[in-house]
């Protein structure tokens, strides 16, 4: 390789520099077709140049962007659609563990998406880690800017305190495919917790983290006063307490997350208790036993199955 390098006139820490630049802005243009995506929806006749006005991508200018919108065939009206959005190989993926995953518990499986705020013409950056199960947001974030370190770190760290004192290793962390999930600080803090990654290939795979945006927006933040970023972080921590102390589910037997998720616990504790008691029922019974069947019925507990 160095014989390479030395032909082509570059040096092996240039070529690599390069390398890492390349791969990081096709991270970066991927999650904003994302973000470009949500935006059509809400906004099936804007102009890419507006669209650019709003976004302000830090990894591209204006012509660029149109460009770039030109080539993802966003120039004209798009209608939803089911298929997928980008091409995204030379990005890293996880596999997509939640086909046929029965959710049975808490702190099985969170599912994590980013979605946009528009505030005064400006667009700011919403993230939010729900617990599948419980439905309950565990962590969230609010940032002007699409990068890790403001979107889905915070989000994170935020959940991770939470859960303080449960078990959280071994869980699932289900996302799309956004580079802030596969970028390697994210990686390296979900591996010290010893969850495993996960990312879906189509929006409805991540269905519940996609639903819980347009909650957040629709039922509350839509609703408020909002003229800054600050007063969008106050509303954002405000919508996620009401939703997740107040609002009933149908599919949480009409309670509030929170509610559902004590009950839940207290349900699971005094199974516990009860399962302990029968037990010890059990023991105690068998001192009403004569010592000679009493050590047959031992001897039997003891032989093993065929």
């Amino acid at each position: 390789m160095n014989a390479i390098y030395k032909v082509v006139g570059i040096s092996k820490q240039a070529f690599h520099q390069k390398l890492d630049r390349d791969i990081l802005l096709k991270e970066q243009r991927y999650y904003l077709l994302h973000i470009i995506h949500q935006l059509r929806e809400d906004h099936p006749t804007m102009g890419c140049r507006d669209m650019y006005y709003k976004l302000r991508p830090n990894c591209m200018g204006r012509d660029a962007f149109e460009a770039f919108c030109k080539d993802e065939g966003l120039m004209s009206k798009r209608y939803k659609s089911f298929v997928r959005t980008t091409d995204s190989s030379g990005v890293e993926r996880f596999d997509n563990l939640t086909i046929n995953l029965q959710l049975t518990s808490i702190n099985q499986l969170w599912v994590s998406d980013i979605t946009y705020f528009n505030v005064n013409g400006k667009f700011y950056y919403l993230t939010f880690i729900m617990d599948a199960f419980s439905r309950r947001i565990l962590g969230h974030s609010t940032s002007e800017r699409m990068f890790t370190e403001v979107t889905t770190l915070p989000a994170f760290k935020m959940a991770v305190r939470t859960r303080k004192s449960c078990d959280i290793s071994f869980l699932i962390l289900h996302s799309d495919g956004g580079g802030q999930y596969y970028a390697d600080v994210f990686k390296k803090i979900t591996k010290d917790y010893k969850i495993r990654n996960s990312m879906c290939e189509y929006a409805w795979e991540n269905g519940k983290a996609e639903r819980i945006n347009g909650v957040i927006k629709n039922n509350y933040l839509i609703h408020r006063n909002i003229s800054s970023f600050e007063d969008l972080k106050k509303e954002v921590d405000r919508s996620v307490k009401l939703y997740n102390e107040e609002k009933p589910h149908i599919g949480l037997q009409r309670k509030s997350p929170i509610v559902y998720e004590k009950d839940y616990l207290c349900s699971r504790e005094k199974s516990k208790v009860e399962q302990s008691a029968k037990e010890d029922k059990n023991n105690n019974s068998e001192e009403l036993l004569s010592p000679t069947v009493l050590k047959a019925l031992r001897s039997c507990k003891e032989k093993p199955s065929a």
